[in-house]
């Protein structure tokens, strides 16, 4: 932790020389992004509930698959899943636009080498989002509802809610989602020299360890297979961000800034 700190310090210490922006300017800056986010949204959540009856057909199939009907308790349930599922699709269409906007707030704390790696940054996360959106939709979602409401749940009646499952379906996707972009953030910390792969290597069984908790609380099975299962394409994106971490660190680059 000690060094994490230090590494943390060194990286404020190096960019000391960087062109500065007063309080106000950064808050007037961050205000323009935040708008500008906010209009991709609303465009976002406009053009997909326009397909709003598509993106239910897409909730809603792996219980048809089952043959497991929603039900609502609610005369608002059925438009608060249209609403949902169209909130969370637009902020998908509109995240490129989003992330473009939370780089533009940062750039002017980055080198310029360190621009360039806008497109890799901007390409990685939304693919990595989606592939773990897709796990989890493919896998996870399925195989939760198969063994939680057909096995463990088979003596009783399901009544499965449009509120209960729309919840449920979100918090598996977004968080799938949201887990692959592990090896974006060790980029990031490697980026501005907080990490490099050596110590993200030596700290590795902590990680190994918490990467087996999270498969434990996400795996719908309680026999260990299951979490192994689970747990290895999270082991992979670890190891993919210390090689990630290894390519982008200052270290590597200082050759090429002194040769400039």
């Amino acid at each position: 932790m000690a060094d994490v700190i230090d590494n943390v310090r060194a990286a404020v210490a190096d960019r000391a020389d960087l062109p500065g922006m007063s309080l106000m300017e950064h808050l007037a800056e961050l205000r323009t992004r935040l708008i500008h986010s906010v209009v991709y949204l609303v465009v976002g959540f406009a053009v997909a509930y326009a397909f709003h009856e598509r993106l239910y057909g897409f909730v809603q199939a792996p219980l048809d698959q089952l043959h497991i009907p929603l039900n609502f308790t609610h005369p608002t349930d059925g438009l608060n899943l249209y609403l949902k599922t169209a909130f969370v699709g637009g902020a998908i269409l509109a995240s490129p636009f989003i992330l473009y906007q939370i780089w533009l707030f940062i750039s002017p704390g980055m080198y310029s080498h360190e621009k360039r790696y806008v497109v890799p940054f901007m390409s990685a996360t939304i693919g990595l989002f989606l592939a773990g959106a897709w796990f989890g939709y493919r896998y996870v979602l399925p195989s939760a509802i198969k063994v939680l409401v057909l096995d463990f749940g088979r003596r009783f009646h399901p009544i499965l809610t449009i509120e209960d499952y729309t919840g449920f379906f979100l918090a598996v996707i977004l968080g799938l989602g949201i887990t692959f972009e592990l090896p974006i953030l060790m980029g990031f910390l490697a980026l501005f020299g907080i990490v490099d792969a050596r110590f993200l290597v030596r700290h590795s069984r902590y990680a190994i360890l918490l990467i087996f908790i999270i498969a434990a609380i996400i795996c719908p099975t309680p026999d260990p297979f299951g979490m192994t299962l689970f747990a290895c394409p999270m082991l992979a994106l670890y190891f993919v961000g210390v090689a990630v971490a290894f390519l982008v660190h200052p270290a590597r680059r200082k050759p090429k800034v002194i040769a400039a």
